[in-house]
């Protein structure tokens, strides 16, 4: 009979302490704070659970360049193309996942391609000219036309990459001019009245970007190559 007593007083702790438990496992911002009775339905309204079936994370497709990406060391095909490993891990630094865009693959594949990708990256190299520029312009007109359309689709270009666009937007293949500075630091002088807000500066300390002017804190690597110089 004694033990019997336990039994309403283990009951009452238990039910307390799975109240407790199920009260700090649920997250509650501060204003539903007074109201935890609906946490959970406002959660299901607003936070679905995400489907097990898709992958959330954005894939990009990377166009590869003609060669072998080590001066004809690892072959001499004239089919041959490369990636950087860098590209690829800048790419996924961020979240994503990537494609290979091979440029000399036949164009319904790298179109067919193209409709699963998210975006575009451009990459660094030497190709200004032939099926290499042809298929950059193909490729870049396709994304026009779908940010034409509505649908949000990216491109990001380095180096080479910038430039072709520079040359295709411009429709002037000589727009570029030559330029020639390997392993020199010089300054960054901006143009005046340049708007800096929405750009990588914007989040510069101004100590900093007065110091990109007076201080040779800039990199240039460029060995007789053409160069576009681009204004805001």
């Amino acid at each position: 009979p004694r033990n019997c007593l336990w039994i309403p007083i283990l009951l009452c702790l238990f039910n307390e302490l799975s109240f407790a438990e199920a009260e700090s496992s649920t997250i509650l911002l501060p204003s539903q704070q007074h109201n935890a009775d609906s946490v959970s339905t406002t959660f299901c309204a607003h936070c679905p659970a995400p489907d097990p079936s898709l992958n959330y994370r954005p894939v990009i497709g990377i166009l590869s360049h003609p060669g072998d990406g080590a001066s004809g060391r690892l072959s001499n095909a004239t089919n041959a193309s490369y990636i950087s490993a860098s590209y690829v891990k800048f790419a996924e630094s961020g979240g994503a996942r990537v494609i290979p865009l091979i440029f000399n693959e036949p164009e319904e594949i790298l179109f067919e391609k193209l409709e699963l990708v998210n975006g575009i990256l451009y990459t660094g190299g030497w190709a200004k000219s032939g099926l290499y520029y042809d298929i950059v312009e193909k490729i870049f007109k396709k994304i026009l036309e779908k940010n034409d359309a509505g649908d949000h689709f990216p491109v990001y270009a380095i180096c080479l990459g910038f430039e072709l666009l520079s040359m295709i937007v411009s429709e002037d293949r000589n727009i570029l001019e030559t330029f020639d500075r390997a392993n020199q630091a010089s300054t960054l002088q901006f143009v005046k009245n340049i708007n800096i807000e929405g750009t990588l500066f914007q989040r510069f300390p101004p100590e900093l970007l007065k110091k990109l002017s007076t201080d040779c804190l800039v990199m240039q690597n460029h060995h007789v190559r053409k160069l576009c110089f681009m204004y805001g």
